[in-house]
């Protein structure tokens, strides 16, 4: 049985991670864009998205026959489609007006391709889309003989291939069980845990997910302020909570706020979406407003700690600010919370200077920033007030603290995303404050440990200190 002829609409961050990685699974794919220079640079194997291992799958694809990338303005990608089995929609859904997913690209890439699809084709929605899109969708073809399938993604940017290439489930939705089955069958070699649906579920367990992970990353920063005010230590209360199976280790950081490409437009979606139907979601609402909080309060820490109260003045405060995008791993810069805390900061009247290792003078991300980027954290930290560390680059940690600590003007670390060793920075001359953490001024000497009951016959809840 030969291998599925698969098109890939959209070469960004989704589109080409699926594309990639379906052509190492074995399946023949051909990528899709308008932007003719990034096809020719695809082609000639240079990815511009930072991903990891990425680069390595687009390389080994196109080497190998899998995988080619072609222009939607050429003529021979109408006939890429005349022969395709399946035609994945990868294309943009930003924000619309009121906060609702902007359908206009992908709708457009539909109607224009309607005609050219052949009988028996499978249209599969990867692009995050609201609730009755396939519907939709399947208004706009009018074709009978073309299923629309929901094949919804959960790649992180910074590990897209990594959990495409092992997701936690896939999930398929449409009125057409068959086209489901033949959707859910390219990742048959992956063994992962399948949920075959029908469309307006497939699509809404994607925004459930989203929004649900919003949620929790605002309650895990709640809980840090909480800390704060109540002198606890959150590294401790997140610990203690991740151990119930029923909560789980991940996402109980706190930081600056959520953002990104996806949480920000999903939260809103999902409103959108609810407000239609008549039933307020305060739940999800709450966390929207507890994030764009998070940034306020963030500044009020670096206020505090710079000034020595919540109301002093940041005019004319030099701040070093230690990564922009919106996480470790990726060079995005979407709704990035570093950027939010960073306008506030400007308003609030600091003279900011920034490093990130993704984001580069020169670079055309860089060229919209409005205020001074070096290259690199020591550049960065000459003469500042105070150092803040808002994106969790594991890099920083293996910085020379001693030699940033002779460049800056007062030793002051504010760590919104609990990254650094405290111990470490003390005793290379910083003092360092964190989210929900006491203020370090002097190394920790005690340490908590779990001691086995089984072994002790005693209270598992026994703590001993070192």
């Amino acid at each position: 049985m030969s291998s599925p002829r698969v098109v890939v609409i959209g070469t960004g961050y989704v589109g080409l991670t699926t594309g990639a990685c379906l052509a190492s699974l074995g399946h023949t794919v051909v990528c899709a864009d308008t932007d003719q220079g990034k096809v020719d640079r695809l082609t000639g194997g240079r990815v511009d998205i930072l991903e990891p291992g990425l680069a390595d799958l687009v390389t080994t694809g196109i080497a190998n026959g899998r995988l080619s990338c072609v222009s939607t303005t050429e003529p021979w990608f109408a006939q890429f489609l005349g022969q395709a089995e399946m035609v994945f929609l990868c294309v943009p859904t930003p924000m619309g007006a009121g906060g609702l997913a902007d359908l206009s690209i992908l709708e457009s890439v539909v109607k224009q391709i309607s005609d050219v699809l052949p009988p028996g084709c499978t249209l599969v929605t990867k692009s995050t889309v609201p609730v009755g899109t396939a519907t939709r969708l399947t208004w706009i073809l009018r074709r009978d003989d073309v299923a629309v399938v929901s094949n919804p993604e959960f790649l992180r940017e910074g590990t897209a291939v990594r959990d495409f290439l092992h997701p936690d489930r896939i999930v398929v939705g449409s009125a057409c069980r068959e086209a489901a089955g033949r959707v859910a069958a390219l990742y048959a070699s992956l063994s992962a845990p399948t949920v075959l649906t029908d469309a307006a579920s497939a699509e809404l367990i994607k925004y459930a997910a989203n929004c649900f992970l919003a949620v929790k990353l605002s309650y895990a920063n709640a809980i840090a302020e909480l800390c704060d005010r109540a002198g606890a230590d959150v590294v401790d209360v997140a610990e203690g909570m991740g151990y119930d199976r029923r909560i789980g280790q991940e996402f109980l950081a706190p930081g600056p706020g959520w953002g990104g490409s996806c949480l920000p437009k999903d939260t809103s979606a999902l409103l959108q979406l609810a407000d239609s139907l008549d039933f307020e979601f305060r739940l999800v609402r709450a966390a929207i407003d507890t994030n764009i909080r998070q940034h306020k309060r963030v500044v009020d820490k670096i206020r505090d700690v710079v000034t020595g109260t919540r109301l002093g003045s940041l005019s004319q405060v030099r701040l070093a600010l230690l990564g922009l995008t919106f996480k470790a791993g990726t060079n995005d810069l979407r709704d990035s919370p570093a950027l939010a805390v960073a306008a506030l900061l400007r308003e609030a009247g600091a003279e900011l200077v920034a490093f990130d290792p993704a984001v580069h003078p020169g670079d055309g991300q860089a060229a919209g920033l409005p205020f001074a980027l070096t290259d690199n954290a020591y550049q960065a930290a000459r003469g500042v007030d105070a150092i803040v560390v808002l994106t969790e680059w594991p890099e920083f940690r293996e910085l020379d603290w001693p030699r940033l600590a002779a460049a800056v003007r007062i030793p002051t670390v504010v760590d919104t995303r609990n990254l650094l060793d405290a111990d470490s920075l003390i005793q290379a001359g910083f003092s360092w404050t964190g989210l929900g953490r006491p203020p370090h001024t002097a190394p920790r000497t005690t340490t908590s440990v779990r001691i086995d009951a089984a072994q002790t016959g005693e209270s598992p809840f026994r703590e001993a200190l070192l």
